[in-house]
């Protein structure tokens, strides 16, 4: 969804909150130090202010049709659509293996780890692998580490079956899209919602 602001500028955002969960919008926004719109948001926009949206935007949703087992590509914020999907899946009563790779720079990047954890432990078919590429020291991180794309090509070394999701920073989208083509992913069967930055 787009924010249409007062200058003519516009914000998108990912809606993180599943079709039939639609009491509330639910957005995850990162603090941008110097980021003119996410300066408004943490620091000037009060409860019941009035915003103009347009929306929903972009096609960055579940394939509910297809069979084929699911890879979440997650960076950061990039969890927020993944969120709503996956939260779409369950209600849907979907089954096929699914497994979220979610790639942060240290832990509390992982901002809803403990949900997408509730997530792997409840339900059989959803696998959930985090992966930091700069854990702080006080992390004690003895999980996966690197770029999250290369922990799952060390992962799948064939991926021609698969629906792969993939949402955050564009170079993590498309360095993923780079190389799963070349573990035969077809990219027809390839999503991705790159979180580009707003030009003025």
């Amino acid at each position: 969804m787009d924010f249409l602001l007062r200058d003519g500028r516009r914000r998108s955002f990912s809606i993180a909150n599943a079709p039939h969960d639609d009491e509330f919008l639910d957005l995850h926004i990162r603090h941008i130090e110097g980021g003119r719109f996410t300066g408004e948001v943490f620091e000037e926009i009060k409860e019941k202010a009035v915003l103009r949206i347009q929306g929903p935007l972009g096609s960055f949703f579940l394939r509910e049709d297809s069979p084929r087992p699911v890879i979440f590509m997650a960076g950061g914020t990039g969890f927020a659509p993944v969120k709503g999907i996956i939260e779409h899946a369950l209600a849907r009563g979907l089954t096929q293996p699914m497994h979220l790779y979610w790639g942060a720079r240290a832990r509390e990047d992982l901002y809803m780890h403990e949900l997408a954890l509730r997530w792997s432990e409840v339900h059989e078919h959803i696998r959930y692998t985090p992966v930091l590429s700069a854990p702080a020291p006080a992390d004690n991180w003895q999980g996966r580490t690197g770029y999250v794309h290369e922990a799952i090509i060390a992962d799948y070394a064939d991926l021609s079956g698969y629906d792969v999701y993939a949402s955050g920073p564009p170079a993590m989208v498309y360095a993923g899209r780079d190389a799963f083509v070349t573990r035969g992913l077809d990219l027809e069967h390839y999503f991705s919602d790159a979180f580009e930055f707003s030009g003025d």
